[in-house]
């Protein structure tokens, strides 16, 4: 099924720790990418396809659940 790609500018998200290794000879970006159905890897697979290799994956949704709202440790009751 065909994936559904958005370029985000500047992502709201929390620090990662370890940080992201930073190159400059690589260039980078924040996408979004919406898909229906995942297979081992296929994000990083995809994304390394057209050049952009995966530096950081943040599941976001998962059917009607997100994480809208919701600080980092936190926890919604389902």
């Amino acid at each position: 099924m065909p994936a559904t790609v958005e370029r985000i500018a500047d992502p709201m998200l929390w620090p990662r720790n370890p940080p992201i290794r930073v190159r400059k000879s690589i260039p980078d970006c924040w996408l979004r990418l919406t898909i229906r159905e995942g297979r081992n890897r296929q994000v990083r697979r995809m994304t390394a396809a057209v050049g952009h290799p995966t530096l950081r994956l943040v599941r976001w949704a998962v059917g009607d659940w997100t994480l809208d709202g919701l600080l980092p440790g936190a926890w919604r009751a389902a």
